[in-house]
């Protein structure tokens, strides 16, 4: 089965939210128009309690894009984004969903973040989605969303890992720093993902 995973087209990753992603709202038309081609959609959505521990806001004297360390790993603090029950954290609202039917929940969890829309950052709770697309029939799995170099990526990196086979759609998908993504998209290749933009599909 051919499945298309959408990763965390939400408000605050576009222009104008708290953690813009530039040209963040490009990939909208682009997924709407991809959707029919694939037998099923599912979705991820960061949802954030507003405590959450990769907010920078949460620690007196630590500023936006600083790093801690969390659970032995790196984590970058973050602008306020996401947060539950807030615009910020709803998908754009051009966006059709009418073909999904299922959205997944991340970063719920106030003391760890969670990039991909498997696991959460130290690969100790699930999301259920693996388990879920696997009884679906899910073969192979087509990425795109939002940020291309991190939730994105790390989603796509859990997901082989998960035995599935893994493309990327670059133009449904925007990078917070495309110089970095550059570097990234050689590892998954490497990985054994394809890379393709949508007019190929």
């Amino acid at each position: 089965m051919k499945t298309l995973l959408i990763i965390d087209a939400q408000n605050d990753f576009m222009p104008g939210g708290a953690l813009p992603v530039p040209n963040g709202d490009a990939i909208v038309p682009v997924i709407n128009a991809i959707q029919h081609k694939f037998d099923l959609v599912v979705a991820s959505q960061d949802w954030h309690p507003s405590n959450h521990v990769s907010f920078a806001s949460n620690h007196p004297n630590k500023a936006e894009f600083d790093e801690i360390e969390i659970f032995g790993k790196l984590q970058t603090l973050w602008p306020d984004h996401c947060v539950q029950n807030t615009q910020g954290a709803a998908f754009h609202k051009d966006l059709n969903t009418s073909r999904w039917e299922a959205i997944f929940r991340k970063g719920t969890d106030k003391t760890i973040d969670s990039y991909s829309a498997f696991y959460d950052n130290g690969q100790i709770k699930a999301t259920g989605i693996k388990g879920y697309l696997k009884e679906k029939g899910t073969t192979q799995l087509y990425l795109c969303g939002l940020a291309a170099d991190i939730c994105v990526y790390y989603s796509i990196v859990d997901a082989v890992n998960a035995g599935f086979e893994c493309t990327l759609i670059q133009d449904a998908s925007k990078a917070l720093d495309a110089k970095h993504f550059l570097n990234l998209a050689t590892t998954l290749e490497n990985k054994g993902v394809a890379l393709i933009t949508s007019d190929t599909l």
